[in-house]
């Protein structure tokens, strides 16, 4: 198996558990389901096991283009490469606003019948819609690649838009859930 195709089976997997985590985790910030769900947290840490791993495989297909590049004598041709580097600076990004989040979460306990953690003030706040900006950015700029790894191409336009409104809404849902919290905390 190819490492563009490893990394196209490790993304599947990690946009599932994605998913998974932004329903569960905004119906929990939202106070709409109790908190401590240690299926939710083991889910978590699988995905952050698969984005480590994908982030290790992408920065290993990111060298390997670097390379080839420079031995083809294609130069950087940034202004043509914009893309490319959007996608791996916004994955840059994800990693360390994911960092962040985890720390802002790891820390949590339960007092009485609120999800808690040891705080949710103003930088914690941003810090999280600042991971889902860029989650929107680096999953809307990497649906297209995706779908063509798995060969889908005959009906990618349409689909790539349909998966970029689907995401669009889980992760408004994470914000709003997000700033719900924050007010529910006392901000």
């Amino acid at each position: 198996m190819s490492l563009r195709k490893l990394n196209a089976i490790l993304t599947a997997a990690i946009m599932l558990l994605f998913l998974f985590h932004i329903i569960t985790g905004s119906l929990q910030l939202a106070g709409i389901v109790p908190g401590g769900n240690m299926v939710m947290k083991i889910a978590a840490e699988i995905m952050g096991v698969a984005v480590l791993a994908h982030a290790l495989t992408g920065a290993k297909l990111t060298a390997d283009t670097l390379i080839a590049q420079k031995k083809s004598g294609a130069g950087g041709y940034y202004k043509e490469n914009r893309l490319f580097w959007a996608r791996r600076i916004s994955g840059f990004a994800v990693l360390l606003f994911m960092l962040a989040h985890t720390s802002i979460f790891a820390g949590n306990n339960k007092s009485g019948a609120a999800f808690r953690l040891n705080l949710f003030d103003v930088p914690q706040l941003v810090c999280s819609l600042l991971l889902v900006l860029t989650l929107l950015l680096h999953i809307g700029t990497n649906i297209k690649p995706l779908m063509n790894a798995f060969g889908v191409s005959g009906r990618s336009k349409e689909l790539s838009a349909d998966i970029a409104v689907i995401v669009s809404v889980l992760l408004l849902l994470a914000g709003a859930a997000f700033v719900i919290y924050f007010i529910r905390w006392g901000g």
